[in-house]
């Protein structure tokens, strides 16, 4: 498969559904701002002449972009022109986008080729029709205006300027566009079941496009060596089958064993279309205290990772600095990590994959308005999309839609969100809304930023000792015997800079939870002592420290921004992989 080397994130976006050619479109693209939003009157679809420039896969407020403008951006465009090469004659065209905030409208040639909503998900533009030879002009149109109440912005800012523990906005284009040719025919998505105990994995594939005689077929691979096949009839838009595996290796945080896979599908008159994809062998379960991963607990040894990048913002500028956040964050201890506010892109997942890594997925639910029925829907609208792109990684160990959502009117609103969630993955187990609120869910959880070990340790004494857990309020739902963990703790602001006395203007602007520590060696016994709470607690099925690396004026990372460490790695590391009374067994 070709890399775009060349180009600003230029490897293939898509790692569970590879094909082997491919153009990528990122890279300089012209740029315009429409305050007003009079583009097409304008004749911007049309002629696509904008002023400024851009580089795509950046958003504007990036500094990756070339341009770093923070202001408010309720409408812009984009243009510019590629040609497709010629051996591709003959066959269907897909154009596709990573992820654009909010509303997408696309145009090619003067053609209005796609509209997508959503600013988390991907989408693609059937453009066989549209594409001349020679040039094409292609323009993009992006509004986002996160002030309505009606979109799903998770930490990006309401105001004009970074405030607490909300960030620089994102705009438009944010992750890889790009085009690939397919069959008359072809593999549009997949859907992937493991079934370890029996040496199996159920296989759904749904196919775009009608032939005579359509049949997919399956290969598994293990290495180099072949360890199973399967085929089916793809009739009615789908083909469903069951590889039996010669060879069975399931996959754990320290062995993260994957399968190779390759589909392909032929008609009548041969193959059509051919894909590349993997998949991992594990099993979740969930009862009394514990979350079972293959049959034992493992406890839950978290960090909340909010995904932004001080160059790139949503964007990493490199698929490197994808990996790179797991390596820093396993050296410090964890085997996992919330993925907070934010829905990251495949290429993380990916890596999270390849490295053992445990997430959860999480929703960027802040920003809509929880009491605007039409909010709420696009909302349920989008996260079916996440969960569905999602659902293959064995990395993801379960989901959560909301994040912290007291208050919320309508609690039958709320049970509808967790259940079509649970329509979407019975497999994996789900929190209704993390912290707070809990009316139906299968994960209880609570948030807690008490920065006194002691008093934070009495919080949970009598759930130890078989009575009521810690709840944020006992008003929003009772506890029913789930499992149970603190999804945010710590979050203890430490300035390295300000340490080193950096000025008063500096100091007030960055913040941290609570009372700051005055010393590194203060910080480590404060963070020992609230960690060492919940290792060592009985009916804990994990941890969740807020968090990895600051973010703008949030310092309560254990990195800098700059993913630089604040301490000692190896101690943090020692503190948090000290073993867990679940995993002792007791309890």
């Amino acid at each position: 498969m070709r890399s775009f080397s060349d180009l600003p994130r230029g490897e293939y976006p898509r790692p569970q559904l590879v094909r082997e050619e491919w153009l990528c479109l990122n890279g300089p693209w012209a740029f315009g701002e429409d305050p007003g939003g009079n583009g097409e009157a304008l004749g911007i679809p049309q002629r696509g002449r904008l002023d400024g420039e851009i580089v795509v896969p950046f958003a504007p407020e990036s500094r990756l972009s070339g341009i770093g403008r923070r202001d408010f951006m309720p409408c812009v465009w984009y243009s510019r022109k590629f040609s497709v090469p010629a051996r591709w004659k003959g066959r269907r065209l897909r154009l596709h986008f990573g992820a654009v905030d909010y509303e997408a409208t696309v145009w090619l040639n003067g053609r209005r080729v796609g509209f997508h909503r959503g600013g988390y998900t991907p989408f693609a533009c059937e453009i066989t029709d549209a594409v001349r030879r020679g040039a094409n002009l292609l323009v993009v149109r992006a509004a986002d205006d996160n002030r309505t109440g009606l979109q799903a912005c998770g930490k990006q800012s309401l105001e004009y300027h970074s405030v607490g523990c909300r960030y620089t906005r994102v705009t438009g284009i944010w992750q890889s566009v790009w085009i690939e040719p397919v069959g008359r025919s072809f593999i549009r998505s997949l859907r992937m079941v493991g079934d370890p105990a029996g040496g199996k994995l159920h296989l759904t594939a749904t196919i775009d496009g009608t032939g005579s005689g359509l049949t997919l077929a399956a290969e598994a691979r293990a290495g180099r060596k072949v360890v199973g096949r399967a085929s089916a009839d793809a009739a009615g838009g789908g083909a469903h089958c069951t590889i039996e595996l010669d060879h069975v290796r399931r996959w754990e945080p320290d062995d993260p064993f994957l399968y190779d896979l390759r589909l392909t599908l032929t008609d009548d008159s041969g193959q059509v279309d051919s894909v590349e994809s993997y998949f991992g062998l594990r099993t979740i379960e969930w009862s009394g205290p514990a979350i079972l991963l293959n049959g034992r607990p493992v406890f839950q040894r978290l960090v909340l990772d909010q995904g932004y990048y001080p160059r790139g913002l949503y964007t990493a500028p490199r698929d490197a600095d994808l990996k790179r956040d797991i390596v820093l964050s396993q050296r410090l201890g964890f085997n996992g990590a919330r993925l907070h506010q934010k829905v990251f892109e495949p290429r993380f997942l990916y890596w999270a994959d390849r490295l053992g890594y445990l997430v959860w997925g999480e929703f960027a639910d802040w920003g809509m308005d929880r009491r605007n029925g039409e909010a709420v829907r696009r909302m349920a609208a989008e996260w079916t999309d996440v969960v569905g792109r999602d659902f293959n990684h064995p990395s993801i160990v379960g989901w959560c839609p909301l994040n912290e959502a007291y208050g919320w009117d309508d609690r039958e609103m709320l049970r509808d969100v967790y259940r079509l969630t649970k329509s979407l993955d019975p497999t994996r187990p789900v929190i209704d809304a993390s912290g707070y609120d809990h009316y139906e869910t299968d994960v209880y959880d609570s948030h807690n930023y008490e920065q006194d070990p002691r008093k934070f340790a009495a919080l949970f004494k009598a759930f130890a000792a078989g009575g009521e857990p810690y709840r944020n309020d006992a008003a929003l739902g009772e506890y029913a015997g789930q499992p149970y963990f603190v999804s945010e703790y710590g979050g203890t602001g430490w300035d390295p800079s300000a340490a080193a006395g950096a000025s008063d203007g500096a100091r007030r602007q960055s913040w941290g939870y609570g009372q700051g520590p005055a010393s590194t060696a203060e910080f480590l016994s404060r963070y020992r002592r609230l960690t060492t709470a919940l290792l060592k607690h009985p009916r804990m099925c994990g941890l969740c420290y807020t968090q990895l690396y600051d973010v703008e004026q949030e310092i309560n990372g254990l990195l800098t921004y700059d993913r630089k460490m604040k301490f000692d790695p190896e101690q943090i590391a020692a503190i948090n992989s000290r073993p867990a009374a679940i995993e002792r067994g007791a309890g």
